[in-house]
């Protein structure tokens, strides 16, 4: 048989969960639910159950917790105008210059120079 639902997205996966959790059914039996009605690609039996102790330990919110450490950066518009306003200025600019310059990754700078602006 085919899963009914064909696009699902983590919080609702997570809120099934919790609705669920909340009316006494074991996580293994979540679990066996959560598989025959979303079948592969949704949630583990380990996350299941990892989600039903946070649910039974008080917690409310079906989002991700903010990770700790430093955050991820992505190569936006802002970041490649600056790094090709530097080279403009000083075309002897060395990347390592640049991501100290700007505070940005070397790696990052790098992809700008050579794959955005060519």
């Amino acid at each position: 048989m085919a899963s009914p639902f064909k696009d699902w997205s983590k919080l609702e996966v997570r809120a099934v969960v919790h609705f669920l959790f909340s009316k006494g059914i074991r996580p293994s039996e979540i679990h066996k639910q959560r598989a025959e009605t979303y079948r592969e690609g949704t949630m583990s039996r380990s996350r299941v159950q990892q989600w039903c102790t946070w649910f039974g330990e008080g917690r409310t919110s079906l989002d991700d917790e903010s990770k700790s450490g430093r955050p991820k950066t992505t190569i936006n518009e802002e970041n490649t105008t600056l790094v090709d306003e530097l080279i403009k200025c000083d075309r002897r600019m060395k990347i390592r210059g640049i991501a100290l310059k700007l505070e940005i990754p070397m790696s990052m700078v790098y992809e700008i120079v050579h794959d955005t602006l060519g």
